[in-house]
């Protein structure tokens, strides 16, 4: 009998009252409805296959902090969603996404304080983050630009090019700059969508993101390369043995035997074996 583990139905739970509330408050039509049960679907599904892949009986408490920022997201995706047919709620999405922001700080720290750091959460807290990341650029994409989708699709072009490239798929040693860059991302994203700022510098803070992004990514895609494994080289030294070649067979001439004792005359099939070069 399967294991059913809490953790990822609470968080479907949650998820579909935080999208009736915003459908009693400030109103949900049914792109952001669709949206929105989309995104919790798809989450319960791939946050169960991966306690299940890493033998996990349930959450840890960096994970609870981490999967309600995965409902604060569902939030944000659903009203981006809606604004496709009517003015998103600013005030709404800024908050949510704060929050999100806000506690993208505090599972780090949970997870050290309580020991319960693992691989598994840091997976699932990277994921939240580059979701958030996609949606904000989506949403902001409209009035500055498609090239800011560049910055919400990176990570995702990342991962499709590992697919391709095996040695993509190289384990990175860590580094701090590349957490800074990715909670810089949300927080300049999350400026660019308030609208408080001209458009002018609203296109100066993408660019800023972008190219921060493109460092960082940049870096790592250069490490592996320079990490990667490589064609295995020949040995200098002794040649290997030559391999063995089939042995030819040759027809010579046999003399006749002066008496009936010795073989009789004719020829006979001997196998000759090819020279072979030896090299020392």
């Amino acid at each position: 009998m399967p294991t059913v583990r809490t953790g990822p139905v609470i968080g479907l739970i949650f998820q579909i009252v935080l999208l009736a509330g915003l459908a009693g408050t400030v109103g949900l039509g049914g792109a952001g409805w669709l949206a929105g049960l989309a995104y919790a679907a798809v989450g319960h599904a791939v946050l169960n296959r991966g306690l299940h892949r890493c033998a996990a009986a349930g959450l840890g408490p960096a994970d609870r902090v981490t999967l309600t920022r995965a409902v604060l997201v569902g939030g944000v995706t659903a009203l981006v969603a809606d604004s496709a047919h009517r003015p998103a709620p600013v005030g709404v999405l800024i908050v949510l996404t704060a929050v999100a922001l806000l506690l993208d700080a505090v599972d780090g720290r949970v997870a050290r304080r309580t020991g319960t750091a693992s691989a598994f959460g840091a997976r699932f807290d990277m994921e939240v983050d580059a979701f958030l990341i996609l949606v904000l650029s989506l949403y902001v994409a409209p009035s500055v630009g498609g090239w800011v989708l560049a910055i919400g699709a990176m990570r995702y072009a990342f991962v499709a090019a590992a697919r391709a490239l095996p040695w993509l798929r190289g384990q990175l040693p860590a580094r701090y700059w590349r957490k800074v860059v990715a909670a810089v991302q949300g927080v300049l994203l999350l400026v660019a969508a308030s609208a408080a700022l001209p458009r002018t510098l609203t296109v100066l803070v993408l660019v800023v993101a972008l190219a921060l992004l493109v460092e960082s990514f940049g870096h790592d895609v250069g490490w592996l390369w320079r990490h990667r494994a490589g064609p295995a080289r020949p040995r200098v030294g002794r040649a290997a043995p030559a391999p063995a070649l089939p042995a030819r067979r040759v027809t010579l001439p046999v003399r006749r035997q002066p008496s009936g004792t010795g073989e009789p005359a004719g020829a006979r099939d001997l196998p000759v074996a090819p020279p072979v070069l030896s090299l020392r």
